[in-house]
């Protein structure tokens, strides 16, 4: 069983389903950098392991304005429409 905490309140926690990881990776995965200090800095790293590991997989980055609010709804449907996948990097 995997846990799953959110830092925003674990008073109560809540149950999530994980989705099964698939044997193989391929299609489009969109890398998103939040605009925090550092972000970018994991993300080149897993485009790296991605180019090395799954050739078949074409990578595409995005990035939010500013950490400071949501991500714009145009950006978010840019990238649904664009991606089978979106990894969300998150840094300081």
């Amino acid at each position: 069983m995997t846990i799953i905490l959110d830092p925003t309140d674990e008073r109560v926690p809540v149950e999530r389903q994980i989705t099964p990881r698939p044997d193989t990776l391929s299609g489009v995965v969109g890398l998103l950098d939040i605009s925090k200090p550092r972000g970018s800095v994991m993300l080149d790293e897993l485009e790296r392991l991605l180019a090395e590991r799954a050739p078949g997989v074409d990578v595409r980055r995005y990035k939010k304005p500013t950490f400071a609010k949501p991500c714009p709804d145009a950006l978010r449907i840019e990238i649904r429409d664009a991606c089978d996948l979106v990894v969300e990097g998150l840094a300081d």
